[in-house]
């Protein structure tokens, strides 16, 4: 056990900062005819960039990747937010407060110590016995190989002099070599560089500012595997191999056949669909009986293995994302779905019943439960989520002075089709619930968990509806008319473009996100093929000018 010996302003946060200026397989036949379809990306004006501060799962994730999946990660920290519905996009206008310092500094120091405490960890970034004594030699070793990872870039000499001169101090202060270590440790754990992505760009001379090698391999891996370049991308970053179209693209694929790819895009659905929200939902249990803490995590696991299935299994179109009857259920959301468990033990892949009424995601317990209320359905939340993440429309809120809340059930108005019925009377309230209830109420055979029923309040529901101009009997039709929606596909590409700039969507990037849209639809939805065209675009390698 090591102890603190030193001011903790010393390492504080709040005492650095970056300077803005600086910081430091062959593509396929179909994929070649749907480029020359569409022509080249047109001209782009990208906004100015931002330091992106790691959001949680990427900061656990690079804890993982430089020390191990055995490590007991931090569980108090700065919390994330959402811009454009997006913590990827929240991350570039968050900066952190004081007590996002303490929390921070506290899991570097907490971090440190269980390395410095298993030999096997420390051995990973330098050739010392702890026990022994560390040599100028190991420390300097310590702070290029640790420090390169971390701060995804090579340290210079005067960074690498300042962490020796900690390390060796601390280490002579408290005649224990391991404590210098771990300070060294959390000092690089706790900086700036390593807890903001710094993608800022440089001028190529043209008058275009674009990302260098080693910012190019930091975006590259934060998109695909949410977490920091390998040892192999860093190295062909520092060769300069990126700023090639070919290279670059060969990173890509390599990046994209391991398996972290799968959990990278897990993130990029987790946060479009809002569905880290399931890990904490409840409802009322006196009116949901089958609800209960797992149903949340097991939503969620269903919905992102169909997804994940789609994109690396199948390599699919996105579409069908919407319409599948394949699932992937545990023995709870069975019961919810009125189906035989296909394992009694665990989660496994089932096909729903044709006649049973639920397919696609919006069929999932995931998005219906989401999108109602504690004991009841909301048919404004439910139409308000595919408008707003499916079709991305956005949908003004409430005025403030305006009573949102619906009439209870009685014998004049026994379904929530009566009762919303006063929303589109109200001249206040009928522009935006227009757009959002006749939607909602598609989903209304599903209860708030997303049971199927038939009847409420003792009257036959009706789930009929119209999509923008597209009627639709059920939410089984309906499904079929948002995934034929004009929208859908540009939204998923707009999306993707701002999870991957971590910025707002700019006036002069919009002709750029529609010929990315375009080449989605001409590589028939498959979001392997859009995440590539993303990468070789020039939104993937321009930044507009610091501000």
């Amino acid at each position: 056990m090591f102890y603190r010996i030193v001011s903790h302003r010393w390492l504080s946060l709040a005492g650095l900062s970056i300077a803005l200026g600086s910081c430091g397989p062959s593509e396929s036949e179909s994929t070649k005819a749907a480029s020359s379809e569409i022509g080249p990306p047109p001209t782009l004006s990208p906004e100015s960039p931002r330091l992106r501060r790691l959001t949680r799962v990427q900061y656990t994730n690079a804890l993982v990747d430089l020390f191990g999946d055995d490590l007991v990660l931090p569980v108090s920290l700065e919390p994330d937010v959402r811009e454009e519905g997006l913590q990827s996009v929240g991350a570039s206008s968050t900066s952190i407060s004081p007590r996002g310092v303490e929390q921070y500094e506290d899991a570097a120091f907490d971090v440190a110590e269980q390395v410095v405490d298993w030999p096997d960890r420390v051995a990973l970034w330098m050739d010392c016995d702890l026990d022994v004594e560390v040599t100028a030699d190991c420390v300097e070793d310590l702070a290029q190989s640790l420090g390169r990872r971390a701060w995804r870039r090579s340290l210079d000499d005067e960074e690498i002099a300042a962490l020796t001169a900690l390390i060796t101090s601390i280490a002579s202060e408290a005649d224990d070599p391991a404590v210098g270590v771990a300070y060294g440790i959390s000092a690089i754990l706790q900086d700036p560089r390593f807890l903001y992505r710094v993608e800022l760009g440089t001028d190529d001379g043209s008058g275009a500012r674009v990302l260098t090698d080693l910012e190019l391999a930091s975006r590259l891996s934060f998109l695909l595997w949410n977490s920091l370049p390998d040892e192999t991308l860093l190295a062909a970053a520092e060769a300069g191999e990126l700023s090639t179209d070919e290279g670059l693209r060969m990173q890509a694929e390599r990046l994209l056949t391991d398996d972290r790819a799968r959990h990278g895009l897990r993130t990029f659905f987790t946060e479009l669909y809002q569905l880290d929200r399931l890990d904490s939902i409840t409802k009322d249990p006196l009116v949901i009986p089958q609800s209960s803490p797992e149903v949340g995590p097991a939503a969620r696991a269903e919905t992102l293995a169909v997804l994940e299935s789609l994109v690396f299994d199948e390599d699919a179109d996105f579409r069908k994302a919407l319409t599948t009857r394949h699932t992937f259920i545990d023995r709870r959301l069975a019961a919810i779905y009125g189906v035989p468990a296909p394992d009694v033990e665990r989660a496994a892949w089932t096909e729903l019943p044709e006649d049973g009424g639920r397919r696609g995601v919006l069929g999932h317990v995931s998005f219906l439960m989401l999108n109602a209320h504690n004991s009841t359905t909301s048919a404004t939340l439910r139409g308000k989520f595919v408008r707003e993440r499916l079709l991305c429309q956005v949908m003004p809120a409430p005025p403030a002075d305006v009573d949102t809340s619906i009439p209870e059930a009685d014998v004049t108005s026994p379904t929530l089709r009566d009762r919303v019925a006063v929303h589109l009377e109200d001249p206040s309230c009928a522009g935006c619930h227009e757009l959002m209830d006749p939607i909602g109420l598609g989903f209304e055979n599903f209860d708030a968990i997303g049971k199927w029923r038939t009847m409420e309040a003792g009257a036959v529901i009706d789930p009929a509806g119209n999509l923008d101009g597209i009627d639709f009997t059920d939410a089984w039709e309906m499904a079929t008319a948002v995934s034929r929606h004009p929208q859908f596909g540009p939204c998923v590409a707009e999306n993707l473009y701002q999870y991957t700039t971590g910025l707002p969507l700019g006036e002069g990037e919009r002709d750029l996100v529609e010929w990315l849209a375009e080449g989605f639809a001409a590589d028939d939805h498959r979001v392997r093929a859009l995440v590539l065209r993303m990468i070789e675009s020039p939104g993937f390698r321009q930044v507009g000018e610091i501000q």
